[in-house]
C-alpha cells in the first residue's frame, strides 16, 4: 500500500476513534462560550478555540501529573519523568520524520506515546536483567532518546528543526483539535487504571517485599506505573515542553507533602495545587505573552515555597499546642 492511500485510511481511522472525544470538546467548547458570555474574559473568547483547548488540556495534566507524581516521589522515582521526556522528543521526532520523508501524516504525538511506552518499559527491563539501579537504566534511556531525536533532527534539518521548538517549549497555540482529543483517551486511561489499581499501587510503593509475599505481581505493578507515567509525560508536553513537562510530576505533590498528613490527603491537595498553578500560569502567560510551561512551572514553584511556610506554621501550632507532659515524682511512686 502506497503512502498515498495509506494516510487518508489513517486518518479516516482515527477521527472515527476519536470521534466520542471531539464531542466532549464541542460540549467544552460550548460551555467556556456561556463562561465568557457571564465573565466577558478575554482568555476564553469564542474567537478563542486554541485557549479553550488549552485550558482543558492543562486541566487533564492538573489531574494526571499529580495522580503519577505522588507514587512516583514515595518511591523515589521523581526523575523518571525527565526521562520519559527525553525519550518522548524522540517518539516527536520520529513522527515528524516519518512525515518529512514518508509523507505518512502521522501524529507525532501518537508516536511519541509509542516511544515513550516502550522507553517506560526498558527502564525496568535494564534494572531487572542487569541488577542495575533504576537511576543508572534511567540515565541510559534518557542518554538513547535524547541522542535518537537529534540524530533524526540532523538528517532532515530542513524539515524538523523548525516544527521541533513547541515540542520543547510548549507552546498554547499548536494544542490542535486531535491532539486535545488524543489528550482526553490518555486521561482516560490513567485516571481508569489508577481507580482500579489504586490500593495494590499503594502496597508495592511502600513494601514491596510485604506486596510480592501476599501474592501481587510487583513487576506488573512496576510496569504499570512506568507505563502511566510516560502517558503523562507525552500529554503534558503539548503545554510544558519536553524541558519542563517532569516539573508537574513533582513539584505539586512535593508541595502537598508539607502540609498533608496521609497519602490520600496528599493526592488530593497535589492535584488542588497542580491545578492552581496551570490555570494561573496559563493566564498569566496568556496575558503576559510569555511561554506557558515556564509561567506554570514558576507559579508551581511559588506555590511549593508557600507549602513549605505553611507546613512550618502547622508544626510550630502543634508543637505549642500539644499537652506537656508532667514529670513524674519519685517519691510520689514510691508512696503509690
Amino acid at each position: 500500500m502506497t503512502a498515498a492511500l495509506l494516510v487518508p485510511l489513517q486518518a479516516g481511522l482515527l477521527d472515527t476513534l476519536l470521534a466520542p472525544m471531539y464531542g466532549i470538546l464541542e460540549f467544552w467548547y460550548w460551555l467556556l462560550t456561556q463562561l465568557y458570555y457571564l465573565t466577558g474574559l478575554e482568555l476564553i473568547s469564542p474567537q478563542y478555540k486554541f485557549m479553550h483547548r488549552a485550558i482543558l488540556v492543562g486541566l487533564c495534566i492538573g489531574v494526571m501529573a499529580p495522580l503519577i507524581g505522588t507514587f512516583l516521589v514515595h518511591r523515589q522515582l521523581a526523575l523518571i519523568g525527565d526521562a520519559l521526556a527525553h525519550t518522548a522528543f524522540a517518539g516527536v521526532a520520529v513522527g515528524l520524520f516519518l512525515n518529512g520523508v514518508l509523507s505518512l501524516g502521522v501524529s507525532p504525538y501518537l508516536t511519541a506515546v509509542v516511544v515513550a511506552v516502550i522507553a517506560a518499559l526498558l527502564i525496568e527491563l535494564i534494572s531487572e536483567a542487569t541488577d542495575a539501579y533504576n537511576d543508572v537504566s534511567m540515565a541510559i534511556v534518557l542518554s538513547t532518546g535524547f541522542a535518537l531525536g537529534t540524530v533524526l533532527i540532523s538528517l532532515n534539518a530542513g524539515g524538523l528543526a523548525v516544527g521541533i521548538n513547541q515540542y520543547l517549549f510548549g507552546n498554547l497555540s499548536t494544542v490542535s483539535a486531535e491532539n486535545a482529543a488524543i489528550l482526553l483517551v490518555l486521561f482516560a486511561i490513567i485516571v481508569g487504571t489508577i481507580a482500579l489499581t489504586r490500593n495494590q499501587l499503594l502496597y508495592v510503593t511502600f513494601d514491596e517485599t510485604a506486596a510480592a509475599v501476599s501474592g501481587l505481581s510487583v513487576t506488573w505493578y512496576n510496569r504499570v506505573m512506568v507505563m502511566l507515567t510516560a502517558l503523562v509525560v507525552v500529554g503534558a508536553m503539548q503545554i510544558m515542553g519536553v524541558i519542563l513537562v517532569a516539573a508537574m510530576l513533582v513539584v505539586p505533590v512535593a508541595g502537598a507533602a508539607q502540609v498533608s498528613r496521609s497519602f490520600s490527603e496528599s493526592l488530593l491537595v497535589s492535584v488542588v495545587l497542580a491545578e492552581l498553578a496551570v490555570l494561573l500560569g496559563i493566564g498569566l502567560s496568556y496575558y503576559g505573552e510569555a511561554t506557558a510551561g515556564g509561567v506554570i512551572v514558576l507559579v508551581a514553584v511559588g506555590i511549593y515555597v508557600v507549602s513549605v511556610a505553611i507546613g512550618k506554621v502547622q508544626a510550630r501550632v502543634r508543637e505549642d499546642t500539644a499537652p506537656e507532659l508532667g514529670s513524674i515524682d519519685a517519691g510520689d511512686a514510691g508512696d503509690a
